[in-house]
């Protein structure tokens, strides 16, 4: 019998394959024989793991999800200031790198597929909602720190990801003249206009 150590690492190279064929030909154009191609095994081998290319493409979905929030765990403890741990994690959520764009496609292709897939529409809101609640919290944090304005954060953190959101779609789709540059400047405008206002020193 293979090692679960083996196992575990056998399916997570499937399904990074998974992924990069997904990011590459969408949902419609996965075929099990380019993730065994991808990830140098056979088609057997893929099917050990996932009998079917549904059971292969939810999870691929799933594990794009949980690696993309994985990523972003050590910006809660790496910035002191909610201000700069905000502004950090939108950041690290826009297409400006290869990894982050890769998952980005593969976002959108589930997202196209939850249209018809409960399952799937199940899968998205726990797992965004998982990332939203991130969002949430460092919003929290800035409000307790009174840097950031009163008003229910999770409304806050709704508003931030819709931007974040639309901004991606943008880049993916082609908009010649949403650049990184670009994103990061809409996305400085909203976070500064939820900032509270600063006090000058010696005013109470």
């Amino acid at each position: 019998m293979t090692r679960p150590s083996v196992e575990t690492e056998r399916r997570e190279q499937i399904l990074v394959a998974a992924c990069e064929v997904i990011g590459r030909k969408g949902i419609k154009g996965l075929r099990i024989s380019d993730v065994a191609k991808r990830a140098e095994i056979s088609t057997g081998s893929v099917h050990y793991y996932f009998e079917t290319k549904r059971d292969l493409a939810h999870a691929a979905f799933e594990w794009n999800f949980t690696q993309s929030l994985a990523r972003r765990e050590s910006i809660l403890t790496q910035y002191t200031n909610a201000r700069d741990r905000l502004q950090a994690f939108v950041d690290s959520y826009l297409p400006y790198d290869d990894e982050t764009t890769a998952a980005w496609h593969v976002w959108a292709e589930t997202w196209v597929e939850a249209l018809h897939d409960s399952d799937l529409r199940k899968l998205n809101d726990r797992v965004y909602g998982q990332w939203r609640s991130m969002l949430t919290e460092i919003i929290r944090d800035g409000q307790e720190d009174g840097v950031i304005i009163d008003g229910d954060p999770v409304l806050l953190a709704n508003t931030v990801a819709s931007m974040i959101d639309g901004l991606s779609i943008q880049s993916l789709t082609g908009r010649r003249h949403m650049t990184w540059d670009r994103m990061h400047e809409v996305c400085e405008n909203l976070i500064g206009a939820i900032l509270a206002p600063s006090v000058p020193e010696g005013v109470s």
